[in-house]
């Protein structure tokens, strides 16, 4: 793999959600990442045709029994290798199965420990289950997200276990990985998507002492509380989506609507905004999604079509910037953010649980004798 990570080791302990998300993008930018999955789950799956789930894509993947001490060991050699390891199970756990932060950096004192959670490593919900949905919850970003007179709308699972989890525990790990390589001494990395969650909502917290964000939810200039801060549907039963926050931008929206400025309250008058919001919602019904893109092309009233992911992947911006890209026959998005010197590589489909046990034991320094042995005590696949 090429790109700006190119050099960078990474072991990570196969999970769900955030910590193969925060994998994916190490390894989308160039550092090599070894998966190490279960056993189990390198009996399962068809082996003709790789895995659909793109957050397993460019890495390479070993199936080893960690519950074997002969597996146990092989990891632990892995992980002495490593610029990093990543896991995502309660806290804990890696204690218990001997791969704990303790007993890796002994054995790799430069190793940076990354570590997913939802409540965290510690505090009094640290042991409790949960899903992304309870942890934005407690971060209190769910409460401040839907529609006045509404309940919270989640999100789907993007700002708990991607934005507020995987992409927050990659930052932390390049972070630290960067500070070792001066200090020549490892860390561990709790990264919290309760954390994270509230971090991501960092700006409406800053409004709320400003006193800017006091609408309750469905009532502020961000949370479709504003009539130019809104999805509109369109007459053939499509969406579009409006921005025009500055002055010159409602401008240019009122114009390319063709409402009179003088007809309208205030812009920022909030008592209005449901008025506001019936006007301009009148005029966008009166036109198809299609007829709306022509009349906005090259306007800068902050305005762009709500496409569905197949209309997205074609969408002429997106295919002229490569955004989107093919891989074993599934479309996804491509590796970002983009660079001018270290532009990685496209990535390699997702790998079957142990589908390179052997191909890495012996890239990473295990000898045939060696493999052999692994194999025939059942710790790897």
């Amino acid at each position: 793999m090429a790109g700006p990570l190119t050099g960078i080791k990474v072991v990570e302990l196969a999970g769900i959600g955030p910590t193969p998300f925060a994998a994916m993008m190490l390894s989308d930018l160039g550092a090599d990442v070894i998966r190490v999955d279960r056993v189990q789950a390198a009996r399962g799956g068809n082996p003709d045709a790789p895995p659909a789930d793109v957050l397993l894509r460019g890495r390479e993947s070993v199936a080893i029994d960690l519950k074997n001490p002969d597996g146990l060991e092989a990891a632990l050699r892995l992980i002495d290798q490593a610029d990093a390891v990543i896991e995502g199970f309660r806290p804990g756990v890696c204690e218990r199965l001997g791969l704990g932060p303790d007993v890796c950096l002994a054995r790799n004192p430069r190793l940076v420990f990354g570590r997913m959670t939802g409540w965290g490593q510690d505090g009094p919900m640290s042991q409790r289950a949960g899903h992304d949905i309870n942890y934005i919850a407690l971060s209190g970003t769910l409460a401040m997200i839907g529609r006045a007179d509404g309940p919270p709308v989640p999100p789907m699972n993007l700002v708990g276990d991607f934005g507020g989890g995987g992409m927050l525990l990659a930052v932390g790990v390049l972070a630290a990985v960067v500070e070792a390589k001066s200090s020549g001494q490892g860390q561990v990395v709790d990264a919290s998507m309760v954390d994270g969650a509230s971090l991501l909502a960092a700006m409406m917290y800053g409004f709320r002492a400003m006193g800017i964000w006091d609408g309750g939810r469905g009532g502020n200039m961000l949370d479709t509380g504003a009539h130019f801060y809104e999805v509109y549907e369109t007459a053939d039963g499509r969406f579009v989506s409006i921005g025009a926050i500055e002055p010159q931008f409602y401008a240019e929206l009122l114009r390319c609507l063709e409402i009179d400025p003088d007809s309208m309250p205030p812009q920022h008058d909030a008592t209005r905004w449901a008025e506001s919001k019936a006007m301009i919602a009148a005029r966008v019904a009166e036109r198809t999604r299609d007829e709306w893109d022509d009349v906005f092309a090259d306007s800068d009233a902050c305005y762009a079509p709500v496409l569905e992911p197949s209309e997205a992947i074609r969408h002429p911006h997106n295919v002229a910037r490569n955004t989107f890209i093919e891989i074993a026959g599934v479309e996804q998005p491509s590796p970002a953010p983009r660079f001018s010197r270290t532009s990685p590589s496209t990535p390699t489909p997702p790998a079957h649980a142990g589908q390179h046990t052997d191909p890495v034991l012996r890239r990473w320094g295990f000898t045939e004798v060696e493999i052999v042995h692994l194999h025939g005590n059942d710790a790897v696949i």
